[in-house]
């Protein structure tokens, strides 16, 4: 107004200083509580709130003694001469005036201000159902643009590792005719070199003839227009129909950015007897592989593996004079070899052995083990078929144990247009509610009674039960700290309650952003919430103490009301686009995706919601007040 910086420099920070402190600190109380989240992904949120804190705190450091004194160096030169006189309601007034005037001025204003309240109260259901719709999805985490995925293959147990390393090879020549891939490594009867997927889900400990793993690598994710999700996704249907024509289970499976868990979907199935628990898991392995869009489904049951066992003719073998020994000797020498002697050649550091063992051609074949020779007392070398005889069995299966309890393991992932292992989990629930509903189903916690069958769900949805638990939980903790600090500076109850109201606007924005981009709603996303709560408080805060000192000032409510939105209005809407401007540059990144889209589309439409609702709700507010009194 024309004024000497001297002067309107202390006063323009007396006049926001104090909502400028108390917004600064909202935003804190509503990030905070983040800092407690527990659980697995307890370390990898706990950066976020505090370092925003700090930042937050710094920030009100600048804006109360930086910015001022700055402010005051730019404005050093103008004087009087210079200065705009005002020369009547600005564009900004005027459209004020115009928007909330309705709502406030003539006969209707009280209707058109419960249509107003009652419309914003539609927009927050159906903003809402859009989840229930699916059309906007739920994840834990979204997939991240890697450079590499691994192929895990089961070979029916007792598969010989040749047979293993022939269906390495073709699905190896699969894998070659992708476009992206630079080259892979196949590991047949043993592991690959251990990397996060092998660290949590213990492929590490992978051995034996029937398994074996491939790992991909792809070209840079700049040097490539398709991401490995993407890639991972269309190799699948070849590489599993390669599997199904061996029996063997083969699974796609991608470096995830999150969570570690055993496997996306893992359904663990309790009982009372191993054997019947045994046929129920493949009942439910059966359900698994019903459902639509459920890929890579595995199970903790061994298929039934081929056991010869050598019995010995006693009776026989003493009349023969061949001693049970001799037997046992032969069968140990042939199957696993025997260091007969060593060479001392004179040149070598240390002996080297004579080893005596079959061919491994021969070892799979019984007829060539039997047909080895035992001496006999007399001398003569007895053939091991005149005093063994073999018989057909099975190998034991392994029995799994978690919390002393016996358990068998179903895993599956989730792959189609919706991805998220949580809607497959959910279509598997329905189904096996409907089939075999005498199996108990439980979510949070282990079976009460280990007598009865059930089924315990873990995998990706225990992780995401836990951390949107505790974040829900730093949410509420950070509206109610909001409130209590609300509540100190304006020493109302009710006053707390009108300027927290634009925090569920917030979802009017998030979820149709969401939708909009086809984003997933990922714990990311949920602190986007979370800040939004205190970002948007703030300009709840500057409104209602604007229009107090607008009325203090003797100012008719309904002018105050108006022009607290319309002088108010350009700071709260450049503080918002600046911090959406903030956001675009981590929208394109996997992770955090959804923590952009939160910002961008919460601020867009819940600061705009805000200059007309908070406004014209504190307005029925101080009028209910005035007409009480």
């Amino acid at each position: 107004g024309g004024n000497d910086p001297d002067r309107i420099v202390p006063a323009a920070v007396d006049e926001v200083g104090g909502p400028t402190i108390l917004a600064t600190f909202t935003v804190i109380a509503a990030l905070l509580p983040m800092a407690f989240v527990s659980g697995l992904m307890g370390p990898y949120m706990a950066p976020i709130p505090i370092n925003a804190s700090m930042g937050m705190v710094i920030s009100l450091a600048i804006a109360l003694v930086f910015t001022p004194w700055l402010s005051r160096r730019l404005l050093g030169n103008l004087s009087h001469t210079h200065a705009v006189h005002d020369t009547g309601p600005s564009k900004i007034d005027a459209l004020a005036e115009r928007i909330l005037g309705r709502f406030l001025r003539g006969d209707g204003s009280r209707k058109r201000r419960h249509q107003l309240y009652a419309g914003t109260g539609i927009a927050i259901l159906v903003a809402i159902s859009l989840v229930g719709l699916q059309w906007v999805v739920m994840k834990m985490l979204p997939f991240d643009n890697k450079s590499e995925f691994q192929i895990v293959v089961d070979m029916p147990e007792g598969t010989p590792l040749e047979t293993t390393v022939r269906v390495l090879d073709e699905l190896a020549g699969s894998v070659a005719t992708i476009p992206e891939v630079t080259d892979y490594q196949t590991y047949a009867g043993t592991a690959a070199p251990i990397n996060f997927n092998g660290l949590v889900r213990q492929y590490y400990l992978r051995s034996g003839p029937n398994v074996g793993d491939i790992q991909v690598n792809l070209t840079d994710k700049h040097e490539r227009d398709r991401q490995s999700h993407e890639i991972a996704l269309a190799a699948r249907p070849a590489l599993t129909e390669i599997g199904a024509r061996y029996g063997a289970t083969v699974q796609v499976v991608e470096v995830p950015p999150g969570p570690p868990v055993q496997a996306p979907i893992v359904a663990e199935i309790y009982g009372p007897l191993y054997g019947a628990m045994r046929s129920t898991a493949l009942q439910v392995r059966e359900v698994f592989m019903a459902t639509p869009d459920i890929v890579d489904v595995d199970s903790s049951i061994e298929k039934p593996a081929l056991r010869y066992v050598l019995e010995v003719d006693r009776g026989k073998a003493a009349l023969l004079g061949v001693s049970q020994q001799a037997i046992s000797q032969t069968l140990a020498m042939a199957l696993s070899g025997h260091d007969a002697t060593y060479l001392h050649a004179g040149r070598e550091r240390y002996p080297v052995p004579v080893r005596l063992e079959l061919p491994v051609a021969e070892k799979s074949e019984v007829e060539a083990v039997l047909a080895l020779e035992v001496p006999a007392a007399n001398g003569k070398r007895i053939p091991l078929t005149e005093v063994v005889t073999v018989r057909e069995s099975t190998w034991d299966g392994a029995i799994y144990h978690k919390d002393l309890l016996p358990v068998a393991y179903v895993t599956g992932d989730m792959a189609g247009d919706i991805d998220s292992p949580l809607y497959g989990m959910f279509g598997i629930i329905g189904k096996l509610g409907q089939t075999h509903p005498e199996i108990e189903q439980r979510f949070i916690t282990q079976p009460a009674n280990p007598e009865a069958f059930s089924i315990k769900w873990d995998g990706e949805w225990q992780i995401t039960y836990e951390t949107f638990r505790d974040m829900g939980l730093a949410y509420s903790v950070g509206l109610i700290l909001i409130y209590l600090l609300v509540v100190a500076q304006f020493k109302s109850y009710a006053v707390p309650l009108v300027i927290m109201a634009p925090i569920p606007l917030t979802i009017i924005g998030v979820m149709p952003g969401h939708a909009l981009l086809g984003a997933q709603f990922t714990a990311t996303s949920m602190i986007g919430m979370i800040a939004l709560a205190g970002i948007i408080v703030r300009n709840s805060i500057l409104l209602v103490d604007f229009i107090n000192l607008e009325v203090a000032a003797g100012r008719d409510l309904v002018d105050a009301v108006i022009r607290a939105a319309a002088v108010r209005a350009k700071p709260i809407i450049l503080t918002g686009l600046a911090a959406m401007i903030g956001a675009f540059f981590i929208i394109d990144d996997p992770i955090f995706n959804g923590l952009a889209v939160s910002l961008i589309f919460g601020i867009l439409v819940s600061t705009a919601l805000t200059l007309v609702v908070i406004p014209i709700l504190y307005y029925s507010y101080l009028r209910r007040r005035s007409t009480t009194a």
